[in-house]
């Protein structure tokens, strides 16, 4: 259950961040309600999924998952650079969630 929260809290990362692309500043009413809901949201799932998950393990897997899933996302709505070292780079994140989701000893 906690590596679902951890995964749901990751998914919730990536909305708020891009929330935060439309909401100008907070002056925007809808983006800025989806930034503060997403925001909590992912912060809550994540304390949840410590409870129960290495602290490093998770916060990194968490991290990783927002930027991965923002740079993926950026590049595939916001026309950002998509070349090889940034791909390779995104790849090295990757690696890593999987490593550290892999050595996870209960």
């Amino acid at each position: 259950m906690a590596w679902f929260l951890l995964f749901s809290a990751g998914l919730a990362e990536i909305i708020f961040a891009l929330s935060l692309k439309y909401n100008e500043g907070f002056t925007k009413l809808w983006p800025s309600v989806i930034t503060c809901i997403s925001g909590g949201l992912s912060f809550y799932l994540l304390m949840v999924a410590i409870k129960s998950l290495p602290l490093g393990t998770a916060y990194a897997i968490w991290t990783g998952m927002g930027a991965v899933g923002v740079a993926i996302l950026g590049i595939v709505f916001f026309k950002e650079s998509a070349d090889w070292i940034r791909l390779v780079s995104i790849s090295f994140i990757i690696v890593g969630i999987v490593g550290l989701k892999l050595t996870y000893i209960e």
